[in-house]
């Protein structure tokens, strides 16, 4: 199966800088242009993704919801 177009806009294309994983779940550091994008997907993901450091990859964010806290 490949992706032929996609409706989610932010988009930030890099690569795997660190994987931390759990016995279900797990971190994926993302290194982009903007800065580091971290991502919590299951571990059974990563497997069948087959992400190691250094994977080309594409972080996609749809928020549903941003929090904002006053400093």
């Amino acid at each position: 199966m490949s992706i032929q177009a996609i409706n989610v806009r932010n988009q930030f294309r890099g690569k795997v800088a660190a994987i931390i994983e759990g016995p279900v779940v797990s971190e994926v550091d993302v290194e982009t242009p903007a800065g580091i994008v971290t991502s919590v997907i299951t571990t059974r993901s990563i497997r069948d993704l087959g992400l190691t450091l250094g994977s080309e990859v594409v972080a996609l964010v749809k928020a549903t919801e941003v929090s904002i806290a006053k400093l």
